[in-house]
């Protein structure tokens, strides 16, 4: 599993990114299933898609952080 990285952009909205990357051998459907389970059961969002001159493909997904906040 890669390394996520939490970064705040704004103040009060905290964002979890994860980086993914695919094999060029993997094709774009497969791809984009796996992306769809990813959404679906991890609650991804699709942040940005870069297609290198090799035909690696890097991905960013990003969830929001939903903090609690404890009632009195």
């Amino acid at each position: 599993m890669p390394a996520v990285d939490r970064r705040a952009p704004s103040p009060g909205v905290e964002w979890e990114f994860d980086k993914v990357t695919f094999d060029r051998e993997l094709s774009r459907n497969a791809v984009a299933k796996l992306l769809v389970e990813r959404a679906e059961q991890g609650g991804w969002t699709l942040d940005r898609v870069q297609i290198k001159a090799d035909g690696i493909r890097r991905v960013v997904l990003r969830r929001k952080i939903i903090r609690a906040v404890r009632t009195a």
